[in-house]
């Protein structure tokens, strides 16, 4: 550690780094002029379901919580865990997708980034297909017999619990 910290301070020391003066906390009232729509990415490693589009608000699953996203939101990197992302196009039109993880990025410009490794939109899917695999998930997490099995099911029984609940609201 005290290696790392002379190497911090002597690489600061040596290129002069300037300290950051437009630094935000908490979010503040949108100066006037700009938009108040969101540009939002949405993007699968096989399939972009956003590109740049103008929406109203997002919401997602993250390792912290729930989040609204909003045009000049408070810049940010979130983690999402398995659960909806919920996107509002405008008042009357929502879509909500199910994803099984991923990261998004909320950037300084009104734009937000989502990279999701699966997702699907939410009617896709059946509430009786899913207790199925929930279950069959439940029992292989009870009686594998290595912990590499094990770590596996507890992940889709993670994943599948997530889903019931987000069909089930």
């Amino acid at each position: 550690m005290n290696f790392l910290f002379r190497t911090v301070r002597t690489a600061s020391a040596a290129f002069r780094i300037k300290a950051c003066t437009s630094v935000r906390y908490y979010a503040n009232e949108a100066p006037a002029g700009l938009s108040d729509r969101l540009r939002l990415s949405f993007a699968l490693p096989h399939q972009t379901i956003y590109a740049n589009a103008e929406v109203q608000q997002v919401n997602i699953a993250s390792t912290a919580g729930d989040m609204g996203i909003l045009a000049n939101h408070v810049p940010s990197i979130e983690q999402l865990k398995p659960g909806i992302v919920e996107i509002l196009e405008n008042p009357t039109t929502i879509k909500r997708y199910f994803a099984s993880g991923g990261f998004a990025m909320i950037n300084p410009n009104s734009s937000l980034d989502i990279n999701a490794i699966e997702a699907f939109p939410l009617e896709d899917f059946s509430l009786e297909a899913i207790r199925t695999n929930l279950a069959e998930a439940q029992r292989i997490a009870s009686t594998a017999s290595t912990e590499e099995e094990k770590a596996e099911a507890r992940i889709e029984v993670e994943v599948y619990e997530a889903l019931q609940s987000a069909l089930s609201k």
